[in-house]
């Protein structure tokens, strides 16, 4: 049995009652404690106020959809969001990434599936003790250790996701990866052509960098290639 202290906290919102319950029952088991929201309009509150370990968010929610959800709470909540979305439906993988959410599945929900990316989320957000110091790229310090990032001395807040990207490419200074690369490196999965995850995790790390989106100095785009994070300025 998993000790109360040690089960880390998910919420579920979710509106479709049978689902809600079959992830949570699926859960319970591997140490997480499932709260369940039904309404999306409760959801801001909630998340705000009890700050759980990762979301899983449904789009198609009463009271307000999940992209406006992920939108509002965004800045504040440092842990995991996960959207769900329709199959076949990439336009809310596209909205969802660019709301902020750091991952998705596609419905009907696969529970090991869930549960595979929900344990690699907080694997990525657990600090580690390490001995290393850290990554200084031209007026960007990132600290694997920390998992923070200054820009010029001052803090930035990053996404789980988002820091992944950064630190990949603060380990690579000066060099191009591919998308395919950076998709091994994140999801642990060959980039498919058809994935957009990376290039709006770009499009937002360049935005809480400071980075003109026209003309990037700190991530550099390298047509039909990949990225590249510059040893300048």
């Amino acid at each position: 049995m998993v000790l109360e202290s040690n089960l880390q906290r998910i919420l579920l919102v979710e509106d479709d009652a049978a689902l809600a319950s079959m992830v949570a029952d699926y859960l319970a088991p591997h140490g997480f404690d499932v709260l369940i929201e039904g309404r999306g309009d409760l959801a801001v509150d909630r998340i705000t106020r009890e700050n759980p370990d990762v979301v899983i968010l449904d789009v198609n929610l009463p009271g307000l959809d999940g992209f406006s959800i992920c939108r509002a709470v965004r800045e504040s909540y440092r842990g995991a969001i996960i959207m769900l979305t329709a199959r076949g439906e990439e336009i809310d993988e596209v909205l969802g990434l660019e709301a902020g959410a750091d991952d998705y599945l596609a419905k009907p929900v696969r529970p090991r599936a869930l549960l595979a990316r929900i344990q690699s989320h907080l694997r990525r957000a657990t600090p580690v003790e390490s001995s290393s110091q850290p990554i200084v790229v031209g007026s960007i310090t990132v600290d694997a250790a920390r998992r923070s990032v200054e820009l010029n001395n001052e803090a930035i807040d990053l996404t789980t996701a988002e820091f992944d990207v950064l630190l990949y490419l603060a380990k690579h200074p000066g060099q191009i990866l591919s998308r395919n690369d950076i998709c091994q490196e994140i999801h642990g999965i060959k980039f498919d052509g058809l994935d957009r995850s990376i290039d709006l995790r770009i499009s937002r790390l360049r935005k809480k960098l400071g980075d003109d989106p026209a003309k990037p100095q700190r991530i550099k785009s390298v047509r039909g290639v990949g990225y590249m994070l510059s040893i300048e300025p």
